[in-house]
């Protein structure tokens, strides 16, 4: 091989991992930026118009019971899925566990709750103690 093809052959092979480099950079931080339950700007969740956080607390309950109590307890403190009570995460992790689920653990209920069901769902779970 002559030196002039050493180095073609050279270049190319580096421009070629570069590129996969780069690739795979950008994937992996989509992916982090889609998975990731912390990344600003959250806006919240909307709620339904004159709602008080008691309407929003008792439409949560009844929401949890029909969808979540029979993993975590009807009392909230877990059985299949882990006890909610002073849950130290945010309301958007929380909406995005409950959105999105969590692989081979728990369902995600995004096709079954709209947004505003699910700040409803939040504001109860945080009536707990």
């Amino acid at each position: 091989m002559t030196p002039y093809r050493a180095l073609v052959f050279s270049a190319t092979a580096a421009a070629i991992v570069l590129g996969s480099s780069v690739a795979l950079g950008r994937l992996l931080e989509a992916r982090a930026r889609r998975d990731s339950h912390e990344l600003p700007p959250w806006t919240g969740l909307p709620t339904p118009a004159r709602a008080t956080l008691d309407t929003l607390t008792r439409t949560g309950h009844d929401l949890y019971l029909n969808s979540c109590a029979h993993c975590h307890g009807a009392d909230a403190r877990g059985d299949e899925g882990p006890d909610l009570h002073a849950l130290q995460v945010s309301d958007r992790r929380i909406a995005n566990v409950v959105l999105r689920g969590i692989p081979g653990e728990m369902p995600s209920f995004a096709k079954k709750h709209s947004p505003e069901e699910v700040a409803a769902l939040i504001a109860y779970l945080r009536t707990l103690d």
